[in-house]
This record gives structure tokens, sequence and C-alpha cells, in this order.
């Protein structure tokens, strides 16, 4: 749900192969920018002839607006998107016959909230949201919580992010409440912690949070573990927690629309993709948890127990997003304008 640099991709490109061919021929990808390995496009065109045409989103809500008006044949949306795309028959209800490689993948991240029956949805990774931080200029007396991020005593060091279902959510969170609450005053009370709290942030950003922490413009802000790993590589100072009061665990899944072209080339891409060789290949690439049962099986027990590969979520308070009403999403937008300015 999370990488937001997104590819600039012309028709005729190496990704873009397909032009001119018939729908079975060609298969129609969206998915979030640097989401994937692009040697595993490659590899599936050569084992399959199928060509893909691979373009990226950078948000659920320009996904959503998207799929409306142009056909995709396998989509990746987050867990609260999958589900207001299953209430307004946006995607279509997979064979799982034509994706056996869908018992690779383990129960733990199936028949979530947002897909109770798993019936259309394919989980693609999976993690959680935490803090990332900077251990030579945070004291390790004030982690563990999402205080942190507006400590006085880091004023002007520290990020928000530039979202408001994560950054709403984390607050609710931080306030003892549902991330998923309708409930108009605890949304009220989480957003005026973050309003009063906002002259303490450098900034409320996304993707600058990626460049900000490695190169140590700012010294804490929250992220996705997925992220964090890569952040982590890049300055080695950088340590990840999840806060005592909880946390959102977000899966992000594979989805075919309902007015997808090329069914079948989708459901060889999804079974493809759920393979050991290729799911093991992607996280490794990525950076973000797997969900598939033996790429967890086969990595060293340091990464298995490592809570930044691996989050231990029975270790604290999770809420995996829904879809919200609409007139709460609404409310959701008023609050972070309100927020904003």
């Amino acid at each position: 749900m999370k990488r937001l640099l997104a590819f600039a991709l012309l028709c005729g490109t190496l990704l873009l192969p397909g032009c001119g061919k018939s729908s079975a021929q060609v298969l129609n990808v969206y998915n979030w920018g640097e989401y994937i390995d692009l040697d595993l496009i490659r590899q599936f065109e050569e084992e399959t002839g199928i060509d893909v045409v691979y373009n990226t989103f950078d948000s659920n809500e320009n996904l959503y607006s998207r799929i409306q008006t142009t056909s995709y044949d396998v989509i990746i949306p987050s867990d609260y998107a999958v589900s207001r795309f299953i209430d307004e028959g946006l995607v279509q209800p997979l064979n799982y016959d034509h994706i056996p490689n869908m018992a690779l993948i383990d129960e733990k991240y199936t028949h979530l909230a947002f897909d109770p029956e798993q019936k259309y949805s394919v989980p693609y990774t999976w993690g959680v949201v935490g803090v990332v931080y900077n251990t030579k200029y945070v004291d390790e007396a004030d982690i563990g919580s999402w205080d942190l991020l507006w400590n006085p005593k880091y004023q002007n060091q520290t990020a928000m992010f530039n979202n408001p279902r994560d950054a709403i959510g984390l607050a609710l969170k931080y306030l003892g409440y549902s991330q998923n609450t309708t409930n108009k005053e605890e949304l009220d009370q989480a957003a005026a912690l973050l309003k009063e709290k906002k002259p303490l942030f450098q900034g409320i950003w996304m993707d600058q949070i990626l460049e900000k922490l490695p190169s140590e413009e700012i010294v804490a802000a929250p992220y996705y573990n997925g992220d964090a790993v890569t952040m982590i590589e890049e300055n080695e100072d950088l340590a990840f927690y999840v806060p005592q009061e909880g946390t959102n665990l977000f899966v992000d899944a594979m989805c075919i629309p309902s007015n997808a072209q090329n069914v079948e080339g989708a459901e060889k891409f999804i079974n493809f993709l759920c393979s050991t060789e290729a799911a093991q290949k992607n996280w490794e690439y990525i950076g973000y948890s797997s969900p598939q049962r033996e790429v967890y099986e086969n990595a060293p027990a340091d990464v298995q127990n490592d809570p930044l590969y691996y989050p231990d979520v029975t270790a604290y308070s999770t809420d995996t997003f829904e879809n919200l009403p609409e007139e709460i999403n609404e409310y959701y937008s008023d609050l972070w304008i309100w927020i904003l300015t």
C-alpha cells in the first residue's frame, strides 16, 4: 500500500510491449509504485507468452477512480479498498481452482474483515505501521509510544503521515479507540490531537519521509515496516518499533476487477506470484512481509524472529482497516482539511 514513487510508463517500453495484441495475449496490471521485482514480470512473460502492461498508482483513492473508467486485469489494493470494491461490485469472485498456489498463503492473513469469505482477494504482502527513529538522536527512554512523534524535545525533527486514514488512525489508537470507529466524537478527539501537535512536526509527508529519515533531516516518523527495512539498510542508526498502544495491521491483496478483459491471464499471474520461488524473490526485493507460508519457513531463524521483517502481531492490539460508511469517509476528509489548515 506503500511505495509511492510511481514509474513513468509509455507504450513500447520494456513493460508495455503489448500494443496491438489481443486481450488474451496482454495482461494489464495496476500496482503501487516500486512494489514488485520487475524481473518477475519478465519471467512471467517468458513462461506464458503473455505481455504485461504494467502501470502504477500512488493511493487507493486514485486506484478507485481509475478502475471505474479503465479496464485492468489485476489490481493490488489495500484491505479497506478491497472491502469497498467488493461492496460496489468492482471486483469479481476468484476461481481458486485456477489459483492452486493460494494453498501456500498462511491462513493468518485470510478471511480477515475486509474479505471475510476470502472470495475476492489473494494476500500479496502484509505489515504493520510503527515508528522509525534515529538511535543517535532519540533517547531510549522516549521510545515505545506514538507520543514520540509529538514529544516537544524533538520539535521540528519529526513528521506525520500525509494520509488521513493512517494519521487519524494512529491518533485513534493512541487514545484507545478502534481505528475503524464511526463515532464522530472519537474522530473529533483524534483530529484535535493532531491539530494541537501539528506545530511540533517538521512536515506532514509520505514519500519525503523515506528520504528525510535516512538523511537525518528528521529523527522520527511513522511508517510501514516494509519501508523501514529499506531505510535501515540506508542508515544503520535507524530503528523501528510498534507503539505499545497498538497499530494498524495491513494486508495488500491481488484482485481481478469486474471489467477485466483477460481473467485467465490474471489467474495465471496471481498464481505465479504465489509460487514459492516468485514470492521469495519478491519479498527479498520489496521488503514487505510475505504471507506466503514457505517464504517464512525458508527464512533464517533470525529473520523469522525479527519484528522488522515479521512483526509479532500477537504482542499488541491491531486493527485491520475496514471500509467505512460514505458519511464517515466524508467526515474524515473534512477533518483532514481542518487539520492541515
